[in-house]
């Protein structure tokens, strides 16, 4: 016998399937979001590195700037100094070559303070070249330009990248 009062079956389960395409879509939102984040910091980070790469070159060139007896010497072009002179933060001074070695240990201080695996050199290089390395700075030591090549470690997988190179003449 046919039931003409029987209701059709209602279909079950469809909100939970919609509940879970819109948890899956919401979740790649997410983290496409924060991927989006982790991009946004990583760039901000460079552009920190690179700020301050270009204040400490800055900060160098100005100290020789001030500095033209050391300069004309030859007194800044030097790998590193280990030693500062506190004698040139006296009212009695001290030497231009004193001064020049004071000023890249400061420099080099500065250096390994602001950036990862911070490193840094002036030097006197007709052609400078961005695949340098602070073991080999290809400085030629031809013509007037003094270079100064600054190396961190950008992305932090213990290699110093490329280096940020400011070409002046003191």
């Amino acid at each position: 016998m046919l039931n003409l009062d029987a209701r059709p079956l209602k279909n079950s389960g469809v909100g939970m399937i919609e509940l879970l395409i819109t948890l899956v879509v919401t979740s790649v939102g997410l983290l496409g979001l924060a991927a989006l984040q982790v991009t946004g910091l990583r760039n901000n980070q460079f552009a920190y590195n690179h700020t301050q790469a270009i204040t400490l070159a800055s900060d160098i060139s100005d100290r020789m700037r001030t500095n033209s007896d050391a300069v004309k010497a030859g007194n800044y072009i030097q790998a590193t100094n280990n030693t500062a002179y506190s004698s040139c933060l006296t009212s009695a001074g001290c030497s231009a070559n004193e001064m020049a070695k004071n000023d890249t240990y400061e420099w080099h201080e500065l250096i390994v303070e602001r950036l990862p695996l911070g490193n840094g050199l002036v030097c006197i290089d007709s052609t400078p070249n961005s695949t340098d390395t602070p073991a080999s700075p290809a400085c030629d030591g031809l013509g007037k330009d003094y270079t100064i090549k600054i190396w961190w470690d950008d992305d932090r997988d213990g290699n110093l990248d490329n280096p940020f190179i400011l070409s002046f003449r003191p």
